[in-house]
């Protein structure tokens, strides 16, 4: 068996282990990063569709409201490395950024591959050894960490180990869970890891409306009466359900078993229902004497317009003047609250995120390491933090990492 000594091991190449290896490269470490594929940042490379959502711009208290899951566990890490501070970072290597909707941050050139290229950099820059293979163990001696040993038959020795493996999502990009055993091998307990993130299998009607995107829509979830998630954005009809930003907030807030969950679509939310009522007379005044399914083309997108006389009960060959009172308020609450069951989530391999992990109560939030076994450090996704979409989750990775680099 091969072996060798150095000060740090950081086991994977994704986000928060490439931005971990260089931070402690940078205070004079001689860091080690392992892993599995072939390049860096595989996962990274396809995240915000290729774009890659660095990070979102607002202030960390706007911030921490956007953390599902242990947010006062992620604060004094946050606050070490703010969004700002991660901004100026990428910067700073040559990354220009902008601001969009939402206060998303992406390159100005739209592409992932310049935040893989800067990061990469500033691994080769700052000395950090990179080598191909795939952890299989963390070794100890004590009770303290000692190294880790690869599948290949290598054995690597560090007083620090970070483990930066990810969770589930997107297994083809390497993310296998190894993390999660890892820390159940020695003593740590691991919040069940499920997809978060994810579209929505929903019905009725959705294979029909396959393709539509809506704009300006405020999505409402429910688990049985309760209202679990409300928010103005876009969401997309796809073959099996429901997707898009909106709908991937949303899928947060939905892993709870034995409840029914549902989805309401205010179509017009920047109008009230009285306001609406307006609308549709003036709308159907234009069209007296046409038919109803002739009457809406101002007010809804076409694709949905055959959906809504359906679900409305108005027979669509039904003179406009002669729709009722009656029908026009129904077809108003409807518009209002387009109602969608939801059946269950998508699979973790289309996940963005995976909810679950390390329990952060083992952890210390201030440094990354484990209370339990001493040299054993944690960041990023393996770690039971989640945000919802919009650049919250990187943020977490660089975040969590900068602590877990400073600290080892």
């Amino acid at each position: 068996m091969k072996s060798s000594t150095t000060d740090v091991i950081v086991v994977g190449g994704g986000a928060a282990g490439m931005m971990a290896a260089v931070t402690a490269a940078r205070r004079g470490r001689q860091v080690l990063l392992i892993e599995s594929n072939e390049r860096c940042g595989r996962k990274l490379r396809i995240t915000g569709k290729g774009r890659c959502n660095v990070t979102n711009a607002c202030d960390c208290p706007t911030f921490l409201k956007s953390v599902v899951r242990n947010s006062r566990f992620l604060r004094p890490a946050l606050y070490r490395f703010t969004p700002q501070d991660a901004m100026a970072w990428f910067e700073s290597q040559g990354v220009a950024l902008k601001v969009e909707r939402g206060e998303r941050v992406f390159p100005v050139s739209d592409k992932a591959q310049d935040v893989v290229d800067a990061l990469r950099r500033a691994m080769e820059e700052s000395g950090v050894e990179l080598v191909q293979g795939r952890v299989n163990a963390i070794l100890t001696d004590g009770g303290a960490v000692s190294g880790v040993t690869t599948t290949g038959g290598e054995r690597y020795e560090a007083p620090a180990v970070v483990v930066c493996t990810g969770g589930l999502s997107y297994p083809a990009t390497g993310s296998t869970g190894d993390g999660y055993a890892f820390a159940r091998a020695l003593g740590h307990r691991v919040a069940p890891p499920v997809a978060s993130l994810v579209p929505l299998r929903a019905g009725p009607d959705c294979e029909e409306l396959q393709g539509l995107s809506l704009r300006n829509v405020t999505l409402s979830a429910y688990r049985d009466d309760k209202l679990i998630f409300e928010e103005l954005g876009e969401m997309l009809f796809t073959h099996f359900g429901v997707s898009g930003p909106l709908v991937l907030s949303a899928s947060v807030h939905m892993h709870e078993s034995g409840g029914k969950y549902r989805l309401r679509i205010d179509l017009k939310p920047g109008l009230t229902a009285e306001k609406l009522d307006e609308r549709l007379l003036r709308d159907f005044s234009h069209n007296l004497n046409r038919c109803f399914k002739n009457a809406l083309d101002e007010l809804l997108p076409q694709k949905l317009i055959p959906v809504i006389i359906r679900r409305s009960g108005i027979d669509p060959e039904t003179r406009v003047n002669a729709v009722t009172r009656q029908q026009r308020r129904a077809l108003g609450e409807l518009i209002k609250g387009f109602p969608l069951e939801v059946y269950g989530l998508r699979g973790v391999e289309e996940a963005i995120v995976t909810a679950g992990g390390v329990d952060v109560n083992e952890v210390n939030p201030r440094t990354m390491e484990s209370k339990i076994v001493p040299g054993l450090y944690f960041a990023g996704e393996v770690l039971d933090l989640d945000g919802y979409t919009g650049g919250f989750n990187l943020q977490i990775a660089w975040s969590t990492a900068v602590c877990a680099g400073s600290a080892v």
